[in-house]
């Protein structure tokens, strides 16, 4: 890991500054890159080093971009609320931790699952409403919305089991 590490950091870090803009968020995903490489089990056989950190950085990037578009969204949300009821800078901070939380249980999820599982959760969307704007049956929609609801509940539990 070491040899990959001194190889390869300076190479990571320069296409991550090309991809976010900054050289800060980039050390932090070079860094967070090799992490996920050792937090892995099994002994890693790489032919190809540069395009597996890239694919592991990629998916570190968006993750990271997501986590930006979720912080843009509330704050513009924030933003409509009158001064007298804003929220606490703490209680911003724990709301923002927690639409992040969030935001990952849902990563796992097919687009069409999640679609409809948000419609259903955030918008109140009854069943059939949700089948005629996403184009499918209502018992498509039951089971996007039970699949949605066991991957939550698997998420939430796995480590206690």
């Amino acid at each position: 890991m070491q040899t990959l590490y001194s190889d390869h950091h300076g190479w990571l870090h320069t296409w991550l500054r090309s991809k976010l803009g900054n050289a800060a968020d980039a050390a932090d995903l070079a860094h967070d890159t090799f992490v996920r490489l050792l937090q892995r089990r099994e002994q890693l056989q790489l032919n190809a080093p540069r395009a597996f950190l890239r694919t592991v950085a990629r998916g570190l990037v968006i993750d990271h971009w997501r986590r930006e578009e979720l912080h843009r969204a509330y704050l513009e949300a924030l933003a409509h609320v009158p001064e007298a009821q804003a929220p606490s800078a703490e209680t911003r901070e724990l709301l923002l931790e927690l639409l992040e939380r969030i935001a990952r249980l849902l990563d796992g999820l097919k687009p069409k699952v999640r679609r409809a599982f948000l419609l259903a959760q955030c918008e109140g969307l009854k069943h059939q409403a949700i089948a005629e704007q996403m184009g499918i049956s209502v018992r498509t929609v039951e089971r996007y919305i039970a699949d949605a609801l066991y991957h939550c509940y698997v998420l939430r539990y796995e480590d206690e089991c």
